[in-house]
């Protein structure tokens, strides 16, 4: 069993979550420090959610659902879902996925939206059995080069 839980602010055990799950996630972006959690936690339109093991209370996995309005309506993206590489398989992420959808539903979203990597097999079988469709589409990202100084 697992208890899905919104975060509501930092604390140690949250942070050192994140240490341990976001490199499992992505190697190209670091663990977010205290100050970016805690601008995370204070956005109106961001919902960090996380998976505790229901025996031990260990935080297993994390999952963010973003809502933004644009001209077409209140639309959901989910970003940074991972769950613990000791805890796959034991419906985490569709715990998690579950939690987003409905946080997006209660907020009156349209829909809700996610990529994930093609090597990625086991939460992409997850997401079309949840009945999200896979779009054709170009995903496109442009990103912002560090100045030094």
């Amino acid at each position: 069993m697992v208890k899905i839980e919104k975060v509501t602010q930092v604390t140690l055990e949250i942070l050192e979550a994140m240490l341990r799950l976001v490199p499992q996630l992505t190697n190209s972006s670091p663990p977010p420090t205290p100050d970016e959690l805690d601008a995370l936690l204070e956005s109106e339109c961001a919902n960090l959610f996380i998976a505790r093991e229901a025996a031990s209370g260990l935080i297993a996995g994390m999952a963010t659902l973003v809502l933004y309005r644009g001209p077409t309506g209140l639309r959901g993206y989910m970003e940074d879902v991972v769950v613990d590489e000791a805890a796959r398989g034991q419906g985490i992420g569709e715990a998690l996925t579950k939690a987003c959808l409905e946080a997006a539903r209660k907020a009156g979203a349209t829909q809700v939206g996610l990529t994930s990597h093609p090597g990625r097999v086991a939460a992409n079988v997850l997401y079309r059995k949840m009945g999200f469709e896979q779009r054709n589409t170009n995903v496109y990202r442009y990103v912002f080069k560090k100045s030094r100084g």
